[in-house]
């Protein structure tokens, strides 16, 4: 079946705050340009989700007027704390000692999610076109191999690969130029840096895995913009890893944690770990009596300036974390989201308005070496690999790169490993004993799933693949006793043991699209792909 195809000046894949940024600020520059956006989530915001607190440096620069617009930053940050755990005591770093990095003042607590759907109000206001539950599933090239656009995914398609009688084809999106915006480790971002080779030249992408739940407090807990981090138990000192605890308006609190996907204990559970730091005394204060409300996770791409891709290539750019824009020191990424997707929209302009298309927008990467983002990523370079070293060697270490040397040491340390390199084999490791969940303030997985209302299709195709069925069983079971059972927060992989043998089972449908499995996989068999358009995770205000 022929597909039909749609043109535009500008298609740019992902509804997230760097593809409405770009969408909005190429509208600003140029009120005639045709810009779509696609989103693969059931509405914008439906798969966002992040801590969060927001730094307006690259709001104030796309919206000066966001206050009078009615921009969703309520909360200011009126207290920051610090806190280093152990299993029944903590320690309250002095705010003078914290670098500036670990400092808000002047930053807002908010839902990411809803500052996207304002963001969405404010792009369809200017003209653009959005479509959500449309997930782009293959990057369109021409004859002479430059991005033309994407094609969605076709509808209507049973897990046998056959079409139903609700069958749709996909829809082409041509455009002069393609923006990725798909967020963390994009299906698609990651088959433009092979075809390209976008990463020649770059340390490994490094990520975290953040799991988040959102809380309803009780009043007399609740202190809007608090914002509480913390470092130590319940992980090990040699596992990077941390807290976020933001008291946002009503009554609500925002509770996370995040576990850097480098460790090497193949029974480490980063939902586990979550779950037992609600249980800390210094935690348990400001939950105890409330009702948890929502829940989810997702991948953080933390490897900063050395783990960027080359960010142009014929016919289109990678922007916000689809490229990797975090600063993983400040815990930070929706600013530096929105810059990347304004300065690419901004090289897009000029090259539009010279009657260009397709080619490299070269003046794109020159417009973020010059930037202040450029500037603030290079400050935070070596956050991560000093961390890597050990939660006290590694903060010793940063505290002296920034405060002896404001960020701008001699010296770059660099990701010498991708994250799937590092599990030890089973017998090389300590099983890890995790307390059953009390349902009061620990859950287990099945019903924090349910939380987050994620939804696909029985019928549909699964979106979680393996290159190998044979590798679950004979490696990482035989190996690595099954570490996909414990690193995926949301309960997809199970090992099922049956009379023929043990079996892995995929239960797809439980898919919060965190993209976890598709990093740390030790041997890459999984490969997590776009599922139906408006499938996985409904996030209200995450």
């Amino acid at each position: 079946m022929t597909r039909e195809s749609m043109r535009y000046d500008i298609v740019i894949v992902g509804g997230g705050p760097a593809g409405l940024a770009a969408a909005i600020r190429l509208k600003q520059l140029s009120p005639d340009c045709s810009v779509c956006a696609i989103e693969k989530g059931s509405e914008i915001g439906a798969h966002i989700l992040s801590g969060a607190v927001m730094d307006p440096r690259a709001m104030d620069e796309l919206f000066p007027d966001w206050k009078a617009k009615g921009a969703p930053l309520n909360v200011a940050v009126a207290e920051d704390r610090f806190l280093f755990l152990r299993e029944k005591t903590a320690f309250r770093t002095p705010n003078f000692l914290l670098p500036a990095c670990f400092q808000n003042h002047g930053n807002y607590v908010i839902s990411l999610g809803s500052v996207a759907r304002w963001l969405g109000q404010q792009a369809e206001a200017l003209g653009v076109e959005i479509f959500p539950g449309f997930a782009a599933a293959e990057v369109l090239y021409d004859e002479k191999g430059a991005v033309k656009g994407v094609a969605t995914g076709d509808m209507g398609v049973n897990r046998r690969g056959e079409r139903t009688d609700a069958f749709q084809p996909g829809i082409e999106l041509h455009a002069k130029y393609t923006f990725f915006a798909e967020g963390c480790r994009g299906n698609l971002g990651k088959q433009l840096e092979t075809k390209f080779d976008l990463r020649r030249g770059s340390d490994p992408q490094v990520y975290g895995i953040g799991l988040k739940e959102l809380w309803d407090l009780k009043p007399d807990k609740h202190q809007p913009g608090l914002v509480v981090h913390t470092a130590g138990w319940p992980l090990e000192s040699d596992t990077y890893g941390g807290s976020f605890l933001y008291h946002l308006e009503n009554n609500q609190a925002a509770v996370g944690f995040v576990v850097g996907l480098a460790y090497t204990n193949p029974y480490l559970s980063p939902y586990e770990e979550f779950q037992r730091y609600k249980t800390h005394p210094a935690i348990r204060s400001f939950l105890e009596g409330g009702k948890r409300v929502a829940y989810g996770a997702r991948a953080i791409a933390a490897g900063g300036l050395q783990s960027l891709p080359e960010l142009a290539f014929p016919g289109g750019c990678l922007i916000g974390d689809d490229a990797g824009f975090l600063n993983a020191s400040r815990i930070k990424g929706s600013h530096c989201a929105i810059k990347s997707g304004m300065l690419a929209a901004e090289a897009a302009h000029a090259a539009l308005a010279a009657g260009r298309a397709g080619d490299t927008l070269a003046s794109y990467p020159e417009a973020f070496r010059q930037s202040w983002l450029f500037d603030e990523l290079y400050r935070a370079r070596n956050f991560k690999p000093w961390m890597a070293k050990g939660l006290y060697t590694g903060s010793l270490m940063f505290g002296v790169d920034q405060i002896v040397f404001g960020g701008k040491a001699p010296w770059t340390l660099h990701h010498g490993h991708a994250d799937h390199e590092t599990l030890k084999k089973k017998t090389e490791a300590e099983p890890i004993a995790y307390p059953k969940p009390d349902g009061v303030l620990s859950f287990d997985r099945l019903t924090s799933v349910s939380f987050s209302s994620t939804n696909h299709g029985e019928d549909q195709p699964a979106h979680l693949t393996l290159k190998d069925a044979s590798v679950p069983v004979n490696v990482n079971l035989e190996l690595y006793d099954a570490p996909e059972q414990r690193y995926c927060p949301a309960g997809v992989y199970e090992i099922v043991r049956e009379a023929a043998g043990a079996r892995l089972q995929i239960n797809a449908q439980n898919c919060v699209h965190c993209k976890t499995c598709d990093i740390k996989d030790p041997t890459q068999n999984i490969v997590w792909v776009t599922p139906e358009g408006g499938g996985g995770p409904n996030y209200p205000n995450m």
